[in-house]
């Protein structure tokens, strides 16, 4: 989706609501070891300091959230837990949708190994993720290693080295390009002026022999 507005344009993509209040309902059910958690109401996890606007998203909240917490009402409230099976239910779900769509975008996909493609959906996916222990529980179920698709993921924010020294070699180039253009010019001007500086001497020469 794109606007223009004042001139100058925005772009942006769809997101799941999920992925931003993830990390918001993980630590407001203040789970500790084997313990669940605590159920809270939507307006009191919402409440976070220095983010008022939070609040307008409690509809947003209510509609999403419910997908991968627990609920439970008492007369007209509502109260939410993040549930870990959830959550972990609806990560295989966008694992498995993100693996269909690398197929169908580029040839090598289709032509790689499938737990290769399966790594490369999921390290795609844990750019997402705040708390690296939904990766590493995901990675589990998945039967995948930790560490080869965080390496994946990490290559993604790295240059490519290759890219990164040809760069490098032109934008010096450019400089000594830059520098003998300069020194050229320089001394072309040099010699210009002494050439002028010669002339008017002879003028001044010829015109006191004459005078003579």
């Amino acid at each position: 989706m794109s606007k223009e507005l004042d001139g100058r344009l925005y772009t942006a993509t769809q997101v799941d609501p999920v992925f931003i209040f993830l990390p918001i309902f993980e630590e407001a059910r203040m789970k500790k070891g084997d313990d669940l958690g605590k159920f809270r109401q939507l307006d009191e996890i919402m409440l976070i300091d220095g983010y008022p606007g939070y609040q307008h998203l409690l509809s947003i909240a209510d509609n999403s959230m419910q997908l991968v917490c627990e609920v439970k009402e008492i007369g007209s409230s509502k109260f939410f837990r993040l549930d870990d099976s959830k959550v972990m239910g609806w990560l295989y779900h966008k694992v498995c949708q993100l693996k269909q769509t690398l197929l169908t975008l580029d040839n090598n996909y289709a032509a790689q190994d499938e737990k290769d493609t399966l790594s490369d959906a999921v390290s795609i996916l844990g750019e997402y993720l705040k708390h690296d222990t939904w990766l590493q529980h995901l990675c589990s179920h998945l039967r995948l290693n930790l560490s080869e698709v965080t390496r994946k993921e990490a290559e993604k924010l790295v240059p490519n080295t290759a890219e990164s020294d040809l760069g490098s070699a032109i934008s010096q180039e450019k400089n000594k390009s830059n520098n003998r253009s300069t020194r050229a010019g320089k001394q072309t001007k040099k010699a210009k002026v002494e050439t002028e500086s010669r002339n008017i001497k002879e003028m001044f020469s010829r015109a006191s022999r004459r005078k003579n």
